[in-house]
């Protein structure tokens, strides 16, 4: 059976390392390379980051490059510092070089020429704004025949959205960070026939991180995976935090897990609701991930992150 052809684009937060993690543990996959959007990190450190974490996943051979795609709405700076953390942690930065390679080239062009050069149709796994692809199609628009479909990260559909009113006043809390950063991005997809597979937060609501599941990860701690994931989740922990991007990335192996319901939608791109993914009769259609077996979901990443790094 071929392996399904997978480009990684994600924008630097502690479960966006987490997912390349994961997505390196997936021996249904080929990653084909992973982009770094500078939108909730600092591009640097993420790179750098998100770089060393391949090395000790035995995956030198897999390219990073960095997007320099800019949004509307920064994230806020309490986000974004812990790019630096996750660069500093120990288990990373044992070795003291950098094997994987980083792409000269900006990662909206990067992601142009995997597309151009694939052999086949790829799956574009995003977990973070949808700029950087937004950007690769106005770039190229013949590579929307080479996606497979977009799995993202993204919105809320009918539940508030996480851009509180304290962190951006004069918003109404119905949009999600992803969505909030470039909502003319998803605009831009909106308008091509690209199938989307969202994980908004709707689902993601019920998949916490709770102390009960970071003691299960520090029981194998001796598998440098899981002392990877337990020293990030270190960071969150006294946070409201929860396995957004892992859950999305997850559904690549494993969509056996979830229950997918279609939406005609669209997106609201100014005003007090800007980013909003809002349910419309007879707006653009997407799939979004709407139950998941949570035992089956929690098992399979303690699962995924109990093993050595050379298995």
């Amino acid at each position: 059976m071929s392996k399904k052809l997978v480009l990684m684009d994600h924008d630097g937060a502690v479960d966006d390392y987490l997912s390349v993690v994961l997505l390196m543990t997936m021996e249904e996959v080929e990653t084909l390379g992973v982009i770094v959007t500078p939108a909730d990190c600092y591009i640097q450190p993420a790179v750098s980051a998100t770089r060393k974490i391949l090395d000790l996943m035995g995956r030198s051979e897999v390219p990073v490059a960095a997007s320099t795609v800019r949004g509307l709405n920064p994230f806020p700076v309490l986000f974004r510092r812990d790019s630096f953390a996750v660069d500093r942690l120990p288990i990373l930065n044992e070795k003291g070089t950098i094997d994987t390679p980083l792409i000269s080239e900006p990662g909206q062009n990067f992601m142009v020429r995997v597309l151009r050069d694939a052999v086949a149709p790829v799956t574009l796994m995003v977990t973070g704004p949808l700029t950087t692809v937004a950007q690769a199609l106005d770039i190229a628009p013949e590579i929307e025949s080479k996606i497979q479909e977009i799995v993202w990260m993204g919105g809320a559909l009918n539940v508030i959205g996480n851009v509180s009113k304290d962190m951006e006043p004069g918003q109404d809390m119905s949009a999600e960070w992803n969505a909030y950063w470039d909502p003319i991005a998803i605009e831009r997809i909106w308008q091509t026939q690209i199938p989307v597979v969202m994980c908004p937060l709707d689902i993601t609501n019920n998949v916490p991180l709770t102390v009960e599941f970071s003691n299960l990860l520090a029981r194998q701690r001796k598998y440098p995976i899981s002392d990877l994931a337990g020293q990030c989740y270190a960071l969150a922990i006294s946070q409201d935090y929860y396995f957004w991007d892992i859950l999305a990335t997850a559904y690549l192996a494993h969509p056996e897990f979830y229950q997918l319901r279609e939406w005609e939608t669209e997106i609201i791109t100014e005003g007090i609701s800007q980013g909003r993914t809002k349910v419309k009769t007879g707006g653009r259609k997407i799939k979004a991930m709407d139950k998941v077996d949570t035992a089956k979901f929690y098992n399979y990443i303690l699962q995924q992150w109990a093993r050595s790094v050379d298995s």
